[in-house]
């Protein structure tokens, strides 16, 4: 079933499409999976190669633009655009608190959301894929963990690709989820200390909230329990390109006097609840960590544990230490589960995923070794979100790739940077550089 309509510049047409669940049993049980082609409105009767889009993630649909905004204009120059929500997100087939008991108990849903992964995904792609381009291969722009999928699809399925474009999604091969996050807490500290040295006046504005949610319950609007651990999450947005002003200004409104005394304000609370709220992407928080699994090493709330090497980022030290507070960055942890109500009811699914030991590769090495889809990757200088170091060993074990490396953009370049990006990874992508 299709649907084509308009918007300024572009005919945009919805795609729905039927494929297995479990990819091994096609003749099992399917999913629906959505998708918006996206055309430019002076080409749309033209013959376009196309390029697909895979959002970052894990958990997120693909972006809904209006028009054609960022990276996405400069593409409609040379292709039709295929924006997919990946298997779970957006309108294709949902996986939530709503949705998933209808699997059974958290066992039957964990098992369920063990094929949700960037290797399901990429199947996914190639079986829509004749649907869509008629059997010729297409260019993918993965961005973050859609990079992550691009890797994937590099090592499992590349005769699908005539090009790949990464975007801050370059993943290491082998470095299992303590690895990552013993990598990403050091650098989630600079972040924090460069926010603080642009904004020095966040420093006791962090501390008073903190210090505030310590000795005070606060639930917000939602039904969200308001914890310190909380607050510190809320440094997620450092890592985006406007993220440390974002942060400053919703610091900055945080009290109000009440008869009570201050409390924190209205519209602080509904600001923060709507960051730290996982109920339109779950799936981002119970597969979080299962990403980087490959082997029988469970992951088992990696994020958490390695938290404890870095005894600075403990709010109630650093108060007691007249420290700064530090933020964390995009770390889940198993408290999150207990907070927030879109969570609660996945909490032993998510148990069992974090235990979970029979996780397959998602690269290979050799196949990546004997590349040869043109491929080009552009590599944040300290990428909050993806460690820079693991990005460059990837791309050296990747026969072909190209690397752009560069300071001017943070984790979110591609929307940032738009068309420059584009443009940069398009020609390395050519050889043209």
């Amino acid at each position: 079933m299709t649907d084509t309509y308009r918007q300024p510049g572009v005919v945009l047409t919805d795609r729905r499409f039927t494929v297995p669940l479990d990819h091994d049993n096609p003749s099992g049980e399917t999913i629906e999976l959505y998708a918006r082609e996206v055309v430019a409105s002076d080409k749309a009767d033209q013959d376009l190669p196309w390029l697909l889009y895979l959002q970052g993630g894990p958990g997120f649909g693909a972006n809904r633009f209006v028009g054609k905004p960022a990276w996405l204009g400069r593409a409609l120059e040379n292709y039709r655009v295929l924006l997919l929500d990946q298997r779970g997100t957006g309108a294709s087939t949902p996986a939530n608190r709503q949705t998933l008991p209808l699997r059974g108990g958290p066992a039957e849903q964990a098992d369920h959301l063990a094929r949700f992964r960037s290797d399901s995904i990429v199947r996914d792609c190639e079986a829509i894929r004749p649907q869509v381009t008629g059997g010729a291969r297409w260019t993918v722009l993965g961005q973050s963990f859609g990079g992550f999928c691009t890797v994937t699809y590099l090592s499992t399925a590349p005769e699908g690709l005539d090009t790949a474009l990464i975007t801050g999604g370059l993943p290491s091969l082998d470095a299992h989820a303590d690895d990552v996050y013993r990598a990403a807490y050091p650098r989630i500290q600079r972040k924090v200390t460069a926010h603080y040295a642009r904004y020095p006046q966040d420093v006791e504005r962090a501390r008073r909230i903190a210090d505030h949610l310590l000795t005070h319950d606060v639930v917000l609007p939602n039904g969200y329990r308001f914890t310190v651990e909380a607050f510190q999450s809320l440094g997620l947005m450092l890592g985006s390109g406007d993220g440390s002003h974002r942060l400053h200004f919703l610091l900055e409104h945080a009290f109000v006097p009440t008869p009570s005394g201050p409390a924190l304000s209205d519209a602080f609370q509904e600001e923060a609840q709507g960051l730290l709220s996982f109920a339109g992407h779950p799936l981002y928080a119970l597969l979080h960590e299962a990403i980087y699994a490959q082997d029988a090493r469970p992951t088992a709330w990696a994020a958490e544990r390695v938290r404890g090497e870095f005894p600075q980022f403990d709010a109630a030290k650093a108060l007691a230490g007249d420290e700064p507070v530090l933020f964390t960055g995009e770390t889940i942890h198993p408290w999150m589960f207990d907070c927030d109500p879109a969570l609660r009811p996945l909490r032993d699914t998510a148990e069992l995923l974090a235990a979970r030991t029979d996780w397959t590769p998602l690269y290979d090495p050799a196949r990546l070794g004997a590349n040869n889809v043109p491929v080009a990757a552009a590599v944040y200088h300290d990428d909050m979100y993806v460690d820079t170091a693991h990005s460059l060993a990837t791309a050296r074990a990747v026969r072909g790739l190209r690397t752009w490396v560069t300071d001017e953009f943070e984790h979110d370049g591609v929307r940032t940077g738009g068309p420059r990006v584009l443009d940069r990874l398009l020609a390395l992508a050519r050889d043209e550089v």
